[in-house]
């Protein structure tokens, strides 16, 4: 259940000077962003709606609204269809990209990774599947919603050859895919991702609670073991206003 709206103290903005060369909407986004790094608005915290804070704090709706915008575009909030607006449970951007799964990326930082499978099944792969994995024969499909805490963050889709012993949907709950692979002896060793992007799916847009075919960030992964032979293949949508990647460049 949504957490009940956190009505801002007015002594929080008691200090905002209207006659100042500073934006209005500047000084009211950086007391609120101090508000949530001191946790006087906590980790999922529901923001009351524009209009009652704009009528009881007395600002215009457009200042509010565009002080608030800020926060989003900064990841400190997030607009959530039919809820409102959140304070993020912890900062989930952004990402470095390494050999691990997102559901361990969000337990070494403490961001509550929670699971939902949506499809564990054996079916026929598509030819780009069988092609990257290496196989005609059937393979396994899990498809699962990937949150931190109660914010949905990414729909991932994995791709499984017969010949890997298959996880069940109870581990997949509780564990990473990884996790649970190397729990069965597969190494893995390397994989080989492409990031890209594109609108969202009807589907996607509902599970991630973003815009009807809004742009949604994506990664598309071949994991191979220690000799080389491809033991997954995935394909994830992430929120964009939540999820990025950092690489480091070399010369």
């Amino acid at each position: 259940m949504p957490q009940a709206e956190h009505p801002l103290p007015m002594s929080l903005f008691a200090d905002v000077d209207r006659s100042s060369p500073v934006p209005l909407y500047v000084q009211i986004a950086s007391r609120l962003e101090q508000a949530i790094h001191d946790r006087t608005l906590p980790p999922g915290a529901r923001l009351e709606n524009e209009l009652s804070l704009c009528q009881r704090l007395g600002f215009s709706r457009p200042t509010v609204r565009r002080a608030i915008q800020d926060l989003v575009d900064k990841g400190l909030l997030v607009r959530r269809r039919g809820i409102g607006t959140q304070v993020v449970a912890g900062q989930l951007t952004p990402r470095k990209v390494a050999l691990t799964s997102l559901y361990e990326d969000l337990a070494t930082s403490g961001r509550d990774p929670r699971t939902t499978v949506l499809t564990h099944e054996i079916t026929t792969p598509s030819e780009e599947v069988a092609a990257t994995l290496g196989t005609r024969g059937a393979v396994l499909r899990i498809r699962r919603l990937r949150s931190a805490g109660d914010v949905p963050l990414a729909v991932l889709e994995h791709f499984l050859p017969s010949t890997v012993d298959a996880p069940t949907p109870a581990e997949l709950e509780t564990r990473g895919l990884y996790q649970v692979l190397r729990a069965r002896g597969v190494t893995i060793q390397v994989a080989r991702q492409r990031i890209g992007a594109r609108a969202a799916t009807k589907e996607e847009s509902g599970l991630l609670e973003v815009d009807t075919h809004g742009p949604v960030l994506t990664a598309q992964r071949t994991a191979f073991n220690s000799v080389g032979t491809a033991v997954a293949f995935g394909r994830h949508a992430y929120r964009p206003d939540l999820y990025s990647f950092e690489t480091t460049l070399v010369n």
